[in-house]
């Protein structure tokens, strides 16, 4: 495992941040296993969300069952809509950081993201409200996911100006594959401009579906149209180009299309700590060996179809 850092937290936290939508106190033999071995893999920080079905109840019984709270890294989201619309709101706020404290049995979440934002919600009574549950030590650092640059950028304006804790990172879509549309409504996907101005402020990233739902892994194909979903979201020209430079790259390199995705979001040039979600012992190996692969800045554009060099001319 590969770590890099997050101010305010005592210690380093793992690159690839292990999503947990999969796990379940139904099926807690799937949930140990795979958290036991990404932790003997070395990662240490957890993803989770109120709306995750019984996600932060199966990471709650597990760390009661291993002991091991302080070894894990926890971050969750709260505040999701609901069928009555937005919830971006202290009230909301806090009850869901309330449940959420229930359901991971424990006192304190390491980093709560907004999972959704409210443009019409100012910024800043939700930066007070997120202060407050600091000072009483329910959350540590907190931040926005589906939150575009500008609003998060709005909200630490105004907590510079008042002294208060601002956002700490931020959580969009961004993949080496290029989305025709979100792939749920309301989700905010990183653009160029966003992508700037993470570089130029070295703000942390925490992209959601790194690894684009599977895309580069080889499940699917133009002529297979059977997932509506992921033919909505990810099939285009750029994409599968984009998949056949991939699987170009990778046995030059010795790995599969799917690390060279996943490398592709680790290389970028600002602090990135992608989230994955294997549903399989399989498939959390199979996407370690990322943490290994190194990119060129050359290979970083041709990937994503910024440089359309040559047969000869094309990166080694």
């Amino acid at each position: 495992m590969k770590y890099g850092n997050l101010a305010g937290l005592s210690r380093p936290i793992a690159r690839l941040v292990m999503g947990t939508m999969v796990c379940t106190t139904e099926n807690m033999e799937l949930t140990r296993a795979l958290l036991d071995a990404y932790l003997e893999a070395g990662g240490n920080i957890l993803d989770s969300a109120r709306v995750y079905g019984k996600s932060e109840d199966a990471i709650g019984q597990w760390m009661q069952e291993r002991g091991n709270r302080d070894k894990v890294i926890i971050l969750t989201k709260g505040a999701h809509h609901d069928a009555s619309g937005p919830r971006v709101n202290p009230t909301a706020i806090d009850a869901d950081i309330t449940e959420s404290l229930r359901r991971l049995q424990t006192d304190h979440i390491d980093l709560y993201l907004l999972h959704r934002d409210d443009p019409n919600v100012p910024v800043g009574p939700i930066v007070e409200c997120l202060n407050e549950q600091k000072a009483r030590g329910r959350i540590h650092l907190f931040g926005g996911s589906n939150w575009t640059t500008g609003r998060i950028e709005a909200a630490n304006a105004y907590a510079e100006a008042h002294g208060l804790q601002g956002f700490a990172a931020s959580s969009p879509f961004f993949s080496l594959a290029q989305a025709n549309e979100p792939m749920w409504a309301g989700c905010v996907t990183l653009d160029r401009a966003g992508w700037e101005w993470h570089r130029a402020h070295q703000f942390p990233l925490f992209p959601w579906s790194s690894q684009a739902s599977g895309f580069f892994t080889g499940r699917y194909s133009p002529e297979d149209r059977s997932n509506s979903d992921i033919v909505r979201v990810y099939y285009n020209e750029g994409n599968w180009e984009r998949l056949r430079r991939a699987r170009e790259l990778a046995a030059k390199k010795g790995c599969t299309a799917n690390n060279i995705a996943l490398a592709y979001v680790l290389h970028q040039p600002f602090p990135v700590f992608p989230l994955f979600g294997p549903r399989t012992l399989e498939e959390l190996h199979s996407s370690l060996p990322a943490l290994e692969v190194a990119l060129t800045e050359a290979e970083m554009r041709w990937l994503n179809l910024e440089d359309n060099a040559a047969e000869g001319d094309r990166p080694a």
